[in-house]
Formats: C-alpha cells, structure tokens, sequence
C-alpha cells in the first residue's frame, strides 16, 4: 500500500478542521492541537505554508487564527498533499539517480503510474466531500453548526 506522509495526514486533518470550526473567528493552531492531537511543530509549518500557496488565509493578532482561503467545495485534497510534498521534497530531496535499469525502467513508470492515479482521485475530493464523510460518520460533533457556512 502506498503511504501518505504524517505531515501530509496531519496537513489534511487541519484543514478539514478549520472546515468544520472557522466561523465567525478563525480557528486558532492551538485548538487543533488540542482536537486533532497534530504536534505543533508539524502544524505550524504546515498551516504557514498552506496561507503561502492560497489554501488558508492566516489572522494576526491575539484572536488570529486560520481560515479557509476558499470555499470547503473548492479545495480539493489533491491541493494540500502538492503543497506538503513540495515541503517535504525541500527539506528531504530524492535521490533519482542510481538504481538498477529494472529500477529505472519498469518499478519507477509504475509508481509514476500509481502516482498520477492517487492525485486525480484526491484532485477530485474536495474538502466539502470530506466534512460529508465526517458528519455520515458521526465525527464532526464540535463542528455541525459551521457546516452550511461558506466564504
């Protein structure tokens, strides 16, 4: 099985609990450590990132917070796993070359295969998608009364 990075699982969890919580306040890092259980130090430099490329809008001040740069319908999760992967691949960069010609040739086009797959499967869900699996699925207790709420 494939496996998502935890930075990328953590990344994806706060944006869908910024989904369900941003109100009429943004939604403060802390809180999500505390409901999500995502360690600081993944969260910030995460969330940071996601306001640089459009996906959250970051709030200053003592009140700040994040919130959604876009409607929950209009994220996809296909978004956030590009921007935690250009992250990861700056702080931990691949190694492509060397290997075998059975490497080169025949394993790597299959994970490259796979790859475009998986991403044209999470380009095609959205946020709005996931707060829907959430409440069917009885997690979002904290979070119904924001879920008709839409920037």
């Amino acid at each position: 099985m494939l496996r998502l990075s935890k930075k990328t699982l953590f990344a994806i969890e706060a944006v869908l609990d910024i989904a369900f919580h941003a109100g009429g306040t943004p939604v403060q890092s802390r809180d999500i450590t505390r409901r999500q259980g995502i360690p600081r130090r993944y969260l910030e430099q995460a969330l940071q990132r996601l306001v640089r490329q459009g996906i959250l809008l970051g709030v200053r001040g003592p009140r700040g917070g994040y919130r959604l740069a876009r409607e929950r319908r209009r994220i996809s999760v296909g978004d956030i796993v590009r921007v935690v992967r250009e992250m990861e691949t700056r702080e931990n960069p691949d190694e492509t070359d060397g290997g075998s010609e059975l490497g080169r040739q025949v394993v790597r086009p299959l994970w490259a295969e796979l790859d475009r797959d998986i991403m044209k499967k999470l380009d095609s869900t959205t946020i709005d998608e996931l707060c829907a699996r959430s409440l069917a699925a009885g997690i979002a207790s904290e979070g119904r009364q924001n879920l008709d709420f839409a920037i």
